[in-house]
């Protein structure tokens, strides 16, 4: 749908009326716009990435994982997931900080490693990277809508109250 491809922060993308294949079409379209074909990708100087993709290609694994959401844990399965798909075009925005009111950006050691967050207080709404200090780039690892009254703020909240002193 290209109306999708116009619509901005903090606006939804309207997917509910598209088939299957029309939805990811435009999908695809924002993706590539905002991330694919978008050499200056990246959050404040270091480069993102996609994670390395065992036999698939990484960016189509990116675009998978940004717009599903996995709904059996033994298997790994995915499926389409409307509330990360709705927001897709967010992703670029909070990356080049466009917002400043009402956001946390931090790092937090985690079980995984380290990992840097950038959140939006006011929509909910986190994007998940991993640094790679040795290449000073970042690995983009999922972006999502924390649902939940007080259990997404509270999730975010603890993870902030542990923040390392400075952004990896």
């Amino acid at each position: 749908m290209p109306l999708n491809l116009i619509k901005t922060y903090n606006e939804l993308l309207e997917l509910a009326a598209l088939s299957e294949q029309q939805r990811n079409k435009s999908l695809r379209g924002i993706f590539d716009r905002d991330i694919t074909n978008n050499p200056d990708f990246a959050f404040r100087q270091k480069k993102l990435n996609p994670t390395p993709a065992d036999g698939q290609d990484s960016m189509d694994r990116l675009f998978t994982h940004l717009t599903t959401v996995v709904t059996d844990k033994a298997t790994r399965k995915r499926e389409y997931d409307r509330e990360r798909s709705m927001r897709l075009h967010w992703i670029r925005y909070h990356v080049e900080e466009n917002k400043k009111d009402n956001m946390l950006v931090f790092s937090v050691k985690e079980p995984e490693g380290v990992r840097t967050y950038i959140y939006d207080k006011d929509e909910k709404y986190v994007i998940v990277l991993e640094p790679l200090n040795h290449k000073n780039e970042y690995f983009l690892l999922t972006a999502y809508h924390l649902q939940g009254k007080d259990a997404a703020r509270d999730k975010m909240v603890k993870k902030y109250k542990r923040k390392l002193n400075d952004l990896k």
